[in-house]
């Protein structure tokens, strides 16, 4: 029978047996416990890191990412050399990125998407091969074109027809004959295990098909421009590959008509592959991916009768996510009691929405675990919430927890490598902490975490304020 507490749990949350495992597939595969209960990540425990570095912390699991991207880089080379083709795979910078980040993708056979001059400087900063970026956004300001078309970006993708007669004009000036890529939407949008198929989107990315094919058109008018091929993205955080299927298919329509015209050597098909943030979520496998997805286009090829494209994906958060764990310190618990009768335990760490913004933005659930510690206490119902000034600065909105959290225990939350530091904000004026690699059980920072001095010397006023005294 449920308690009044188990009564405010969502349907998928189950009542773990034990409150101290670690749910396969959530954390990354060096995650477990050492003999004495502490969480141990790359070798080394939560302890030693925190002693190390402080809290809160985002931990990196450095052979984590490295596998994941190992992994799709072979499961889609695999799948297209199966038909006779290629495939490129694309590290989604927006997900995290740093120099060092960025260094370990293109060492596995990885290229790099980017999104602003900002993600641009840090791939080249890393002294990745700029033929090996992709340049995305619906609204690249002419500076940032500049700039790519300058260090020569392998693709920039066009978003509108503003954008085709402004990446023409920039790359005229600049002599360079620059590659481009022409986003589209194919009606269809995934989210998890659900996909919905319209006519047309209402979304601020890419083009109709029919604006599509007169945007191409005018490309391939425009001498500084090269038309290389489409790209399509559905959506992210996406189990299965029904969505994906039925997306390829409708694009394969316009890249048949394209090549009345000219050549499409490329198709980008996105990404936006899912992970386990909670025990329930089923990721689909990457080998699955990777097969079902080039079977589905191939298969399409063969009936128009036309060659298979060089196929692009963009896995997002798929890459980097399950790699990161953020470690925080207790710091308050306090049971709220509810006119139902029912209990929850308030669990307050030392980040919050400035450095894990998914929840308050998005809804997106995540899971905890006591990192410091195990216990024998039974699981009780616990809301993991930040110390901001906001009522909806919540980390993990519901997880069970050993009913004797307490001040002082470090808490771990998985699954926070992708966008939890790309979102991270100074609000209330609270420093973004440290982004820390670990492998063989070492640890180094790749981002420094920030001070307050750091937050005080972009104040402009502190100076004036002392000259004015």
């Amino acid at each position: 029978m449920l308690s009044p507490a188990d009564s405010l749990a969502p349907d998928w949350l189950v009542i773990p047996d034990d409150a101290n495992a670690l749910a396969d597939g959530v954390w990354p595969a060096s995650a477990r416990r050492d003999e004495q209960g502490g969480l141990v990540l790359g070798g080394m425990t939560a302890t030693d890191i925190v002693r190390e570095h402080g809290t809160p912390v985002l931990v990196l699991d450095e052979d984590e990412v490295r596998a994941r991207a190992r992994a799709f880089h072979e499961a889609f080379a695999a799948a297209t050399a199966s038909h006779g083709g290629t495939a490129r795979v694309y590290y989604a910078g927006k997900a995290f990125l740093s120099t060092t980040v960025a260094g370990w993708v293109t060492e596995e056979g990885l290229n790099i998407d980017v999104c602003t001059r900002g993600e641009l400087e840090v791939a080249l900063a890393a002294g990745v091969d700029a033929a090996r970026i992709g340049f995305h956004g619906n609204n690249k300001l002419p500076a940032e074109i500049e700039r790519a078309v300058s260090v020569g970006v392998g693709t920039i993708i066009i978003d509108s027809a503003i954008e085709v007669e402004r990446t023409a004009e920039i790359a005229a000036r600049a002599g360079v004959v620059q590659r481009v890529l022409v986003r589209v939407n194919s009606g269809v949008h995934a989210e998890t295990h659900d996909f919905l198929a319209t006519a047309h989107e209402d979304q601020k990315f890419g083009m109709t098909f029919a604006d599509a094919e007169i945007a191409v058109a005018r490309i391939r008018e425009l001498p500084s421009l090269e038309f290389v091929g489409l790209h399509c993205h559905i959506g992210s955080q996406i189990f299965g590959v029904a969505g994906f299927r039925e997306s390829a298919a409708r694009v394969l329509e316009l890249h048949e008509r394209l090549r009345a015209g000219g050549e499409v050597p490329v198709l980008n098909l996105g990404g936006g592959f899912g992970i386990a943030y909670t025990s329930v979520d089923d990721p689909t496998p990457i080998e699955q991916l990777a097969t079902e997805i080039v079977d589905a286009v191939a298969a399409g090829c063969a009936e128009r009768g036309i060659p298979l494209p060089i196929l692009s994906f963009e896995p997002g958060r798929a890459i980097v996510g399950t790699a990161g764990v953020t470690l925080y310190e207790v710091g308050t618990t306090k049971p709220v009691r509810l006119d139902s009768g029912a209990t929850r335990l308030y669990v307050s760490v030392d980040g919050g929405m400035s450095d894990n913004a998914r929840p308050a933005l998005y809804g997106a659930e995540f899971s905890a675990r006591i990192a410091s510690r195990t216990t024998d206490a039974e699981p009780a119902l616990a809301r993991v919430v930040g110390r901001h000034c906001e009522s909806g600065d919540i980390v993990v909105d519901h997880e069970y927890l050993p009913g004797d959290v307490a001040p002082g225990d470090l808490l771990a939350v998985p699954a926070t490598g992708a966008y939890c530091a790309s979102l991270a904000s100074n609000y209330n004026h609270v420093p973004r902490p440290a982004v820390v690699a670990v492998s063989a059980g070492a640890s180094r920072v790749i981002v420094r975490g920030e001070t307050i001095e750091d937050l005080l010397a972009r104040d402009a006023g502190i100076g004036m304020n002392e000259g004015a005294r």
